[in-house]
This record gives structure tokens, C-alpha cells and sequence, in this order.
């Protein structure tokens, strides 16, 4: 069965769609059976591996609104064991759509949809992995109930704990009621430019405030890897010998080491 695991930060800026795209192509270079889900409504997931709305009939708001099977929406990437189910600007409307629903039903449980939908597919993958939307929404509500795991990518910057005890007292609210096997993968330390002290004074205090939910990876700030994903390609693919496709190759491996694979 799949393991779920959703990336998820609040704030904008911290990497994690980059995160989501090259954690799983790294993935599926090792070897396993990788599911992509964009939840969210700028679809830079859906877009950086070469995508756009003509490629595809049905998407994620198709999916969790039930308006097709989630098989339907599933699209087979040219990349190695790489899957996608793309997004489009029609989740921007999800929490609206999820209020209308429970006026005309008050048993809809609007925080499982994405849940349900995964039981039937999650016997397909190794790993499932979630590029959340930058708010603590119902889209995101929904990735933290159907997932067993959590990356929160924090970047090397000044502010980079801003919004942090906010996200953490979520995941708190998510174990105690609706998913009370979440967990946190662990913390992503991203954009580290290495020409400056502050990126290292970041990563000393983010150690300090996580201790050993820290990944020993560190994805570096580099040109290569803002490139890839208007080329539509993973970095592993536009750049095999880049820093950052070393970066998330061992990042990987770290997940894969914590599943004991």
C-alpha cells in the first residue's frame, strides 16, 4: 500500500512544489511507484512537468468533488515510474463548492473526500505525494486526513519559522480528531544560499526548535533548479550532475531509510 505524504507550508516561496516534483522523480529513479497529486489551484506541479489544460479531460477538483473515478484522472508521465493527477484554476473554488455541499447535506464530511478517493488506488504506488497549496484550507485539510505523512519545507531565509506554530497546532487538530496516525515525515531545510551567514544561523535555530525531525539533506538555492520546471522536466532529468539533483537523491533515500526500504 502507498504511503501518503503531503508537503505543506502556509507561506508561499519555500519550495515545496519544487520539493514535490524532484522528491518524486527521485523516487521513481529508485525504483518505486510514484503517484504526484497537485492540490494546488496555480498547478506549478501540472506545469513543470510539462503540462497544461489541454492535455488532460479531468483533474484533482474532478476527483474530490466526484464528478469522475480517481483512475480517470491519473495521467502516465513520460518520466521513470512517474504518475500525475494535474490540477486547474477550478480548485481555486474547492471551499466554496465544499460549503454548498454541506448546506444541501449535513452528513458530508468535507475533509475525507480526497481520502476516499486514494483507498481505491493506493494498492497501485509505493508513495503518494501531495504538493499542498500555500494556506491551511480545506484542499490542504484534505491532504493531511488521507495522508500518513508530512514534509513541511522551510526555507534558509530570515522569517523562515513565520507561520510555523499555526501549521504545527493544524496537524495537532488533524491527529486528535480526523487522522490520528499523521505524522510528521520530517523538516526540509530548503534554499540554502551558502554565501551567507544567515542561512546557516536558520539552520541552527530550525535544528534547535526540531531536533531530530530535520532532514540531514539540504536542498541548495540554485539557477539549474529554477530552470528545470519551465523546461517541464524534473531536475534529475534537465540536470543529472546538479548539486540539486544530488540533493534530492539523498532525500529520497532519507525517506526511503525512514520506511526501511
Amino acid at each position: 500500500m502507498a504511503k501518503v505524504i503531503s508537503l505543506v507550508n502556509q507561506k508561499g516561496g519555500v519550495g515545496k512544489t519544487t520539493t514535490s516534483i524532484n522528491l518524486a522523480a527521485a523516487l521513481g529513479k529508485e525504483g518505486k511507484k510514484v503517484l504526484l497529486i497537485d492540490l494546488d489551484s496555480q498547478s506549478n506541479a501540472t506545469t513543470g512537468l510539462g503540462y497544461n489544460n489541454n492535455d488532460f479531460e479531468h483533474d484533482i477538483y474532478d476527483v474530490i468533488t466526484q464528478n469522475c473515478n480517481i483512475e480517470e484522472a491519473i495521467i502516465k508521465t513520460k518520466f521513470e515510474n512517474l504518475a500525475i493527477i494535474p490540477s486547474t484554476l477550478s480548485l481555486a473554488g474547492i471551499d466554496v463548492e465544499f460549503v454548498k455541499k454541506m448546506l444541501e447535506n449535513k452528513d458530508f464530511r468535507q475533509n475525507e473526500q480526497l481520502k476516499n478517493a486514494l483507498s481505491s488506488i493506493k494498492h497501485i504506488f509505493d508513495y503518494i505525494i501531495i504538493d499542498c497549496q500555500p494556506s491551511l484550507g480545506l484542499g490542504t485539510m484534505n491532504a493531511l486526513v488521507a495522508s500518513d505523512s508530512v514534509i513541511i519545507p522551510v526555507q534558509c531565509e530570515f522569517f523562515a519559522l513565520d507561520g510555523i506554530t499555526q501549521l504545527l497546532n493544524t496537524i495537532i487538530m488533524v491527529q486528535s480528531g480526523m487522522n490520528p496516525n499523521l505524522r510528521i515525515e520530517g523538516v526540509l531545510l530548503t534554499m540554502l544560499d551558502g554565501r551567507t551567514n544567515i542561512g546557516l544561523e536558520v539552520i541552527e535555530e530550525i535544528r534547535k526548535y526540531f531536533k531530530d525531525k530535520v532532514f540531514n539533506t539540504i536542498i541548495p538555492r540554485l539557477v539549474r533548479l529554477v530552470e528545470a520546471p519551465s523546461h517541464g522536466i524534473p531536475i534529475n532529468e534537465y540536470d543529472p550532475t546538479s548539486r540539486a539533483t544530488e540533493a534530492y537523491h539523498n532525500l529520497a533515500k532519507e525517506v526511503m531509510d525512514r520506511d526501511g526500504n
